[in-house]
């Protein structure tokens, strides 16, 4: 049994391939049910996101696994020519396939190192998965392995500290400013996809109020329905700027908006409180002489990018102590899976010397007469002890050895010194000796 991995990703793909391969939530479970249809398919979990759709499954013959779950990827776009689509794929094997997924878990694969959200989609797509009955002892295994090893690596690194986006960055800045956000209003100019994205910030840390002025008031209405923020004309910003702690703005018009004149003004209104202000405008928007009033903080996009530089070299120093981590756990998870080879020998075996144990058994009860109820335990004891100690070293010799380079050797030894037959399938024998690491 072996688990591959083929799959694409944003490195090998561009968004107008990677879109066709994509699966919504609701399409999962008919592509889960497909793939395990595949006659080399043992066991299967789709992983798809915005940046990566990949296979995971667990297989008896390796190349005809990979295979099936290629052809699977060309039935999902029978128009696109196989030599494209097939110079897109990458493809894992074993121990680095696990090492691939521990990496992907994690966030060191990710477009942006050390994201969050990969995380929660790898646990959506084992839940998925689970609920299909496409998993069983092997991917279970795997899967649960991978979320204690993302958790590790996320409590043991800083590796999702540190604001590595232009809206994330200006939230945390503010955080700097002012503590806590949850006593701050907030002003957004703007309603674009970067405003967007740092409002849905400020929110996520419950602030005060937030209030969205906008040229086109439509459109302002709209994102503050979305968000549960206020909608304001754009003619009445300076008098929200009263109001407001934190100003943000992202309207891309082609002069500044905001000028010395008006934060005067404002300052004076707010009794010299201190305003924070965000331009992440090109051409900005605010005007830069602003930083130079007492109680006003100003910050633009180059600012940002600066922080988001430096948070990126610490992200990247945090991610050496992560595959560190991740080496570590895949080496030791590896072993496991190495040692269910010996699993089906294990079992044979020992099923082997109950069965003559039981008719040697049979035999010598019918010539003893009758046997109390204590006599025949007692005998049933004993011819249990013994094959019990005579198998003790041979078994713990093969589940040692199969880890080792020569570990197909000594399972095959074993089946011919015992006249067992051919091996089973891993998967039938989830009673392995012992759990995953």
């Amino acid at each position: 049994m072996n688990v591959v991995v083929v799959g694409l990703n944003h490195r090998t793909a561009a968004i107008s391939m990677r879109e066709r391969f994509s699966l919504p939530d609701e399409k999962i479970g008919e592509a889960l049910c497909r793939l395990q249809a595949h006659p080399h398919i043992e066991e299967n979990v789709i992983l798809s996101t915005c940046n990566r759709v990949e296979i995971y499954a667990a297989v008896k013959e390796t190349a005809l696994g990979i295979a099936s779950v290629r052809r699977f990827f060309l039935e999902m776009a029978p128009d696109l020519p196989e030599n494209t689509l097939l110079g897109s794929l990458y493809i894992y094997t074993g121990g680095s396939g696990l090492q691939h997924l521990f990496r992907v878990a994690s966030g060191l694969d990710s477009l942006v190192i050390g994201e969050p959200q990969i995380l929660g989609q790898v646990k959506d797509a084992f839940e998925h998965a689970l609920r299909h009955k496409t998993t069983g002892v092997i991917l279970n295994r795997v899967f649960k392995k991978t979320l204690s090893v993302a958790k590790r690596v996320r409590t043991e690194t800083r590796i999702c500290e540190h604001a590595v986006s232009i809206s994330y960055a200006a939230v945390q800045l503010a955080k700097k400013v002012f503590g806590q956000l949850n006593t701050c209003a907030v002003l957004l100019i703007g309603a674009g996809e970067m405003a967007e994205l740092a409002a849905r910030h400020f929110m996520s840390q419950s602030v005060q109020t937030l209030c969205i002025a906008n040229r086109n008031y439509e459109r302002a209405v709209a994102l503050a329905q979305t968000l549960g923020g206020i909608p304001i004309p754009l003619e009445h910003m300076r008098d929200q700027m009263v109001e407001s702690d934190i100003v943000l703005c992202s309207a891309g018009a082609s002069h500044y908006l905001i000028d010395v004149s008006d934060v005067l003004q404002v300052i004076k209104m707010r009794g010299n409180r201190p305003i924070f202000f965000i331009d992440i405008s090109v051409p900005r928007n605010i005007d830069p002489e602003i930083h130079t009033l007492d109680n006003v903080f100003l910050y633009d996009i180059d600012d940002l990018n600066l922080a988001i530089e430096t948070h990126l070299r610490l992200r990247q120093a945090e991610a050496l102590k992560a595959e560190v981590i991740i080496s570590e756990e895949a080496e030791r998870f590896s072993l496991w899976f190495k040692s269910l080879a010996a699993v089906p020998t294990i079992t044979a075996l020992r099923d082997h010397a109950e069965s003559i144990r039981k008719a040697e058994l049979e035999k010598v009860l019918g010539k003893m007469g009758m046997l109390t109820a204590t006599q025949r335990e007692a005998v049933e004891w004993l011819t249990t002890s013994i094959v019990n100690k005579l198998l003790h070293h041979p078994l713990t010799a093969i589940k040692e050895e199969s880890t080792s380079p020569n570990g197909s050797m000594v399972i095959e030894t074993a089946r011919k010194l015992f006249h067992l037959d051919p091996a089973s399938p891993v998967e039938t024998h989830e009673r392995s000796e012992g759990g995953a690491p």
